[in-house]
């Protein structure tokens, strides 16, 4: 598309926009009763106007029925709370491009991942390699969420071992401080003989960029090597076909892009080729808990762990009904946009912003321009005092986020954010570089 840098232009576009109602679901927080340009849904989404009555309908179950709300529910009810996960399952499945025995919600997103490891990440110090070789080590991107990090670090010494015998990490290239699909496929190749697993985010917290990960896991599997992926960015953000791509596992949280509430539940996928219980070299290990027993038995309470089926069976405590409340009706809202509209507002809306972008020269976009590497966020590198900027934006009532040592991420979603919003992230720059560009540059 060809845009312009009007207003006329950017309203426009949002009386053509197919998903335009979509806002209206949504608060918009408000500064001076007047709408923030809210654009830091990659950090936390906004609120569903449908999230209190969610709310209020299981606090009502509670109220009315006590403990009885695990079996029983009230008349408006839609669900008793026993099988309550279960009505996230076909949305989730439709959003990750999973069958819904695949995923399930559940806990918080590195609880979820320390689980996940313990399944998939079996190292041997052995060789059990075609080389004869031990595999142990796991593959990462260099400098991935501190999250992600810190559970492979944990992981690791719990093993026995240090992240710097056993870990493999992809570095960032310095002419463009991108991890290219390429390279990550390189060293998978490279150090097959010895990996235990790959492991990384499937888009980049920092960079915004979006990896080829149906072929990382193409790669992954042709050296006999799972893979699993952190899906926070991605998960509501970009289009995913995880049963398709074969990916193993994989977890994300759903505060961001899904719009759940702060500390939402995540959730997990777990591949069906991983759910037979009977399959050569037996069911995979896991660190189990009462609800992820058979459902059918799970009130028997008899010793000995019979998994539910599916990633039902990675299952540990009781669900927090509330939370997932708040999941399902998020969820719902996702679901019914669809990932394919999303996606194509989304390349709009963030193409808009980078045109947008484009004149202010002290201001370099580090996330790539390929519609086909990136989300809705961008990331900006304002190398000489940034948070000058940062600061400014926000008293302008433009809501991002700064990340050390140099970058704001702005990311216009397209359940809520508007053309216009973007046209004025740039009037709020002509202001700011014509008349603060002193402040700006330390004069």
């Amino acid at each position: 598309m060809t845009y312009e840098n009007t207003l006329d232009f950017a309203r426009q576009l949002d009386a053509d926009d197919s998903l335009r109602s979509f806002r209206n679901r949504f608060y918009i927080p408000q500064r001076n009763a007047t709408d923030l340009i809210y654009l830091c849904g990659n950090s936390l989404g906004l609120q569903p106007k449908s999230a209190r009555a969610a709310l209020d309908q299981e606090l009502t179950t509670w109220q009315q029925l006590g403990v009885e709300g695990w079996f029983d529910r009230p008349e408006g009810a839609e669900q008793n709370w026993l099988g309550y996960h279960n009505t996230c399952k076909s949305a989730l499945a439709q959003v990750v491009g999973a069958n819904p025995a695949e995923v399930c919600p559940m806990n918080a997103l590195t609880v979820n991942l320390h689980l996940l490891l313990a399944s998939f990440y079996r190292p041997s110090q052995h060789g059990n390699s075609a080389s004869g070789k031990p595999k142990y080590k796991i593959l990462t991107i260099k400098g991935d969420f501190p999250s992600d990090q810190y559970a492979l670090e944990t992981h690791l010494q719990h093993h026995g071992l240090t992240t710097a015998n056993a870990l493999v990490e992809v570095a960032p290239r310095p002419d463009d401080g991108l991890i290219h699909t390429t390279d990550i496929q390189a060293a998978i190749a490279e150090h097959a003989d010895e990996l235990a697993l790959v492991w990384m985010s499937g888009l980049n917290y920092y960079t915004g960029q979006v990896y080829n990960m149906a072929a990382l896991a193409e790669t992954a599997h042709r050296h006999g090597v799972p893979i699993g992926l952190d899906l926070a960015h991605a998960i509501g953000n970009v289009p995913l076909r995880l049963h398709d791509w074969g990916v193993d596992f994989a977890t994300w949280c759903s505060y961001k892009y899904l719009n759940g509430g702060p500390g939402a539940v995540s959730g997990i996928f777990i591949h069906e080729k991983h759910h037979d219980q009977n399959r050569a070299g037996g069911a995979l290990p896991r660190l189990a808990g009462w609800w992820g027993y058979r459902e059918d038995r799970r009130f028997e309470m008899t010793p000995g762990f019979l998994p539910a089926a599916g990633a039902d069976g990675w299952q540990l405590s009781t669900p927090n009904i509330m939370a997932l409340a708040l999941h399902r009706t998020a969820l719902a809202i996702t679901a019914e946009a669809g990932m394919t509209a999303l996606r194509q507002k989304s390349e709009l809306l963030t193409g808009f912003l980078e045109y947008i972008l484009a004149p202010f020269d002290d201001i370099q976009i580090l996330t790539p321009d390929d519609p086909n590497q990136r989300g809705c966020q961008l990331s900006l590198l304002v190398r000489r005092n940034g948070k000058v900027l940062f600061k400014y934006l926000t008293e302008q009532g433009i809501i991002g986020d700064w990340r050390e040592p140099d970058c704001i991420r702005l990311a216009p979603v397209p359940l809520y954010n508007t053309f216009e919003d973007v046209w004025r992230v740039g009037e709020a720059l002509r202001g700011f570089f014509s008349t603060g560009r002193q402040a700006f540059l330390g004069e």
